[in-house]
């Protein structure tokens, strides 16, 4: 199931921006809170380049200033088991990686054994999976950061639980995040994925309905991207997935929870789903506003208000 909302304090064009100005990725406030910022889409410059041998293990927080990592030359390669590749690095549940930038030398760049926090996590090149996350429950946050040229998969959701996309940069990918489509122990999974400013990609999410997968869309800059949520029918015998959906307004009914038209907020959620059918909004509803505004928010809803959820 994948939910779709966008707010917005700006015209609605903008969310459909071909570039982005944003201000820097998130930083800590005064109380110790990550404040959330617009994603940036500036890779930093790594001061150096630390090449690992075997994998760099964290259990507490480690602040990497923005140094290179990899594993060195030729370490991308093509496999058929990337379960058992080691990653540059493997974080223990609870444990926080930041400031780092993850080479094109490597296979895995982090696995994240339970829950885990990457902030400003930057991957120069994805080999197969950028971030493989193994949580048995929990929540996982990603803030910050991106990652490009990833052929494949930038997020791969094996384990339980939910994880967190917020303010992050990805260009040039395949999927931005995958549910597990095959492995042996599936769970219900959940993503919410806000602030972000993707261009040039396959898939923003993708899920697997008949898990009760929810994915969550939300404030996002997309431009040039397939398809922003896609569901399949999962398994847990190492076959390959089918897709069910491919980027289609399934919600037979859609709630128009909140309109603002001073700030074009929308909050659009859809319920009762039970087949692929188009998006059902009342305009009529709208009475009040303005001809060219109804207009406006008819072309808007067809495109930003879908619920994707497969039949059961």
């Amino acid at each position: 199931m994948v939910s779709f909302k966008l707010s917005t304090a700006i015209a609605v064009g903008a969310l459909f921006a071909q570039s982005a100005v944003a201000a820097p990725s998130p930083t800590v406030g005064a109380n110790g809170v990550y404040v959330k910022r617009a994603a940036s889409c500036t890779f930093p410059t790594p001061p150096k380049t630390s090449v690992l041998s075997t994998p760099m293990v964290i259990k507490g927080t480690f602040d990497g200033g923005n140094v290179r990592y990899n594993h060195g030359a030729g370490a991308c390669y093509v496999q058929k088991d990337v379960e058992n590749q080691d990653p540059v690095f493997r974080l223990e549940n609870g444990a926080t990686l930041k400031n780092v930038v993850i080479g094109a030398n490597q296979v895995e760049g982090i696995h994240c054994i339970g829950s885990c926090n990457l902030e400003n996590v930057w991957f120069e090149d994805v080999c197969e999976a950028a971030i493989t996350l193994r949580q048995s429950s929990g929540t996982s946050n990603i803030t910050g950061g991106g990652a490009k040229s990833a052929g494949d998969v930038v997020v791969l959701h094996n384990g339980a639980g939910t994880v967190n996309i917020d303010s992050y940069c990805v260009q040039d990918f395949g999927k931005l995040y995958r549910s597990c489509a095959n492995c042996k122990t599936q769970y219900k999974r959940a993503v919410n994925i806000s602030n972000i400013i993707a261009t040039n990609g396959k898939l923003l999410a993708g899920v697997n309905s008949n898990y009760g997968d929810v994915a969550t869309l939300e404030n996002n800059q997309v431009s040039g991207v397939s398809s922003m949520c896609d569901t399949f029918q999962g398994n847990n015998n190492g076959n390959e997935s089918i897709k069910l959906t491919s980027n289609t307004p399934n919600a037979k009914y859609v709630q128009l929870l909140h309109v603002s038209l001073s700030l074009l907020t929308f909050n659009c959620v859809a319920v009762n789903s039970k087949h692929c059918s188009s998006s059902v909004v009342s305009i009529a509803m709208l009475s009040w506003a303005h001809e060219s505004t109804r207009l406006t928010l008819r072309s808007f809803l067809r495109l930003a208000c879908f619920h994707c959820l497969v039949p059961i």
